[in-house]
């Protein structure tokens, strides 16, 4: 009976034999094209300059198709020329329009150069599915373009006619945007981004809306995301922490212009407690934005500022919640004033700087009557600033703590486990959790903290463990035994700012590791890949991004600039297309301005690091399996029509 409700229900929208088979011919030729191109990065910081050039050329391959479509007919500074154009439309076309005396010329034999390349991205999809991407004002002229009519005697002159027009009626500038935004569409049908959005970088606000408008995205929180989807909720701990950031980075924009959060009451509080402080232990560093000229000493103060209104409320999560393991973090209760020292795991330290103002002996994790007005004026600013609301819920509806798809396993930092490569596990509600389990719990817990109403009990534990996740020692996504936060801004001693890794990092080139892994979350070890963000690939040292026998790639090669010291590089964009893996290590990015004015691209070296024997189709993806299964629900519905146990009727009934 279940079956055959459903049958009748899919009948309405295949009413007969013909619209059923016809769908399972379409299906099946699907089936048989080769699988899309998956982009994956990681670790984007807010270096929105240089992932927006990455999106615009696509990792580097519209400018490999243009070379290869145009080796021997243009110039080498022609294609470079035609590639500026295709990545940023609107400013080339003002700065040619400027240079060109004949501008009509130009348009038409640009046009058709456009034209070619586009085919050559669309050409392993289906109709159907570029027909979807067309611009609607362009979309009858762009399908006949962009497909060839070899029955049509006179197609050449057909086009020339088309081409003519659009110049003639001085759409020519607005067809050649769309067409550019096309080819940067086809380029990549699936982008995939492990983590890390926000902090350090002045553009995070600008990522998350090229996201938001992306055709096909899904996204693996980092903790800086956590951290910050935890401020949107609400936590205060997390509230504190991503403004401390944002005061270290000289980056204090993002956080009052581009989302609105008046941070002149913070600025106030710090300028009267630390009147006399030059605060030289949170001078800030300084960035290429306009945040840089700003007084830094101003800047300073608010960083001293908040940092301290963090540490309480961070000792107040902790105390909060024996089950975190975190009494080794509190730290400001054992300050010696009279000697200025800390007492940290037993070890007793200098402090650089012992000016604590706000900091009460009797009672040093609670905050002062002027700090708790500061922090919930800033919680209630934090609430409702629409578009962080806009971002953050973008981040639950596209992501989470981990994602399988085509059989790659993707996540942002680790599977937390010990020293024998056990799985470790965290004890919370009565449970042991670990491996995929905690990984779970993670996710259900972050979206509880964000969607449950103020009123409910578990709302504020749901919101500690939200920060936990960004520094716990069992964090998935955090991945190392502590954060000395505060001994690097007041002891001197590097012992006490080492924070010991988890040994999932120092095992990571472990193909059994690896394939324990794969094995916990259900996936054929043999075939299937791990995809890790969160640490950066040393790769100037020799380190490189592939690990346990190509089972495993950290994608993490230094975008965000405070990383490139390291790296040696300016980030990595793994590749999945339908011939296998390849990964890509970009150069630094200058600006958009010169990558506009100058045509200088990002300069891209690709490695092979996969390759399949025979082609990977529709068919052998997620996408294909979902195929195959409605398939089998046609072929189903189709032999209830032919047995009369179904019947048919016309389409308009």
């Amino acid at each position: 009976m279940q079956q055959e409700k459903f049958l009748k229900l899919l009948s309405k929208q295949y009413p007969n034999v013909q619209t059923a088979s016809s769908e399972i011919i379409n299906l099946n030729a699907i089936l048989n094209l080769p699988k899309g191109t998956e982009h994956f990065l990681s670790d984007l910081h807010g270096e929105h300059e240089a992932f927006e050039h990455i999106m615009r050329n696509a990792s580097g391959v519209i400018k490999k198709k243009i070379d290869e479509q145009f080796a021997t007919s243009l110039t080498s500074a022609e294609r470079r020329s035609l590639a500026t154009l295709i990545y940023y439309p609107e400013e080339k076309l003002n700065i040619i329009k400027e240079n060109n005396d004949s501008i009509d010329d130009w348009y038409k034999i640009t046009l058709y150069r456009l034209v070619d390349i586009c085919r050559v991205v669309a050409s392993k999809y289906t109709r159907s599915k570029v027909r979807k991407a067309l611009p609607k004002d362009f979309e009858y002229i762009m399908e006949e373009l962009l497909h060839e009519h070899n029955d049509f005697n006179n197609k050449q002159q057909y086009y020339e006619g088309i081409i003519e027009t659009i110049i003639r009626t001085k759409r020519a500038d607005a067809f050649i945007v769309k067409l550019c935004y096309l080819i940067q569409h086809l380029a990549v049908d699936r982008l995939h981004i492990i983590g890390d959005i926000f902090d350090r970088g002045p553009g995070a606000d600008i990522i998350m809306d090229t996201l938001i408008n992306y055709h096909s995205v899904d996204i693996q929180w980092g903790n800086h995301d956590a951290v910050w989807m935890g401020a949107a909720a609400g936590n205060t701990a997390c509230i504190a922490t991503i403004l401390r950031i944002a005061a270290k980075y000289n980056n204090l924009n993002t956080i009052e212009e581009a989302y609105g959060i008046s941070l002149r009451p913070l600025a106030t509080f710090a300028l009267n407690k630390y009147a006399n402080d030059d605060c030289s232990c949170f001078i800030p560093a300084q960035n290429d934005t306009d945040e840089a000229d700003k007084d830094v000493e101003l800047v300073a103060k608010i960083h001293k500022a908040i940092a301290i209104i963090a540490f309480k409320l961070e000792g107040q999560c902790i105390l909060r919640n024996p089950e975190f393991k975190m009494e080794n973090r509190l730290i400001i209760d054992t300050i010696d004033f009279e000697n200025k020292t800390v007492c940290i795991e037993g070890v007793r330290y200098k402090l650089k700087d012992c000016n604590f103002p706000t900091i009460s002996k009797k009672e040093p994790y609670s905050l002062s009557k002027e700090e708790t007005e500061l922090i919930e004026r800033l919680k209630i600013n934090f609430l409702h600033s629409e578009r962080l609301q806009k971002h953050i819920k973008f981040l639950y509806s596209k992501g989470g703590m981990y994602t399988i798809f085509n059989n790659n396993l993707l996540y942002h930092g680790c599977i937390p486990m010990n020293d024998k490569c056990e799985f470790l596990s965290f004890g919370i509600d009565g449970k042991n959790l670990c491996g995929k389990e905690l990984l779970d719990y993670s996710d259900k817990i972050m979206r509880q903290g964000y969607f449950l109403p103020e009123n409910n009990p578990n709302k504020q534990k749901y919101l500690d463990f939200m920060w936990y996740l960004w520094c716990g020692s069992i964090s998935p996504l955090f991945g190392k035994d502590k954060m000395t936060t505060f001994e690097r801004y007041f002891i001197d001693d590097k012992k006490a700012i080492h924070e010991p890794k988890n040994p999932y990092y120092e095992n990571i080139d472990n193909e059994e590791l690896a394939d324990k892994i794969l094995k916990e979350f259900g996936l054929n070890p043999q075939s299937a890949h791990i995809i890790n963000g969160h640490v950066p690939v040393a790769r100037k040292k020799g380190e490189k991004p592939i690990k346990a026998a190509g089972k495993l790639f950290v994608i993490d090669g230094g975008l965000s600039k405070a990383y490139q010291s390291k790296t040696g590089i300016a980030g990595y964009t793994l590749i999945f297309n339908s011939y296998g893996m390849l990964i890509t290590s970009h150069q630094p990015f200058s600006t958009r301005l010169q990558a506009i004015e100058k045509e200088q691209d990002i300069h891209s070296t690709t490695e092979v690091v996969e390759k399949t024997l025979n082609r990977i189709k529709v068919a052998d993806t997620d996408i294909g399996v979902e195929l195959k299964e409605q398939i089998a629900d046609l072929e189903m519905l189709l032999e209830a029509y032919r047995t009369g146990t179904l019947a048919e009727h016309s389409k308009n009934k």
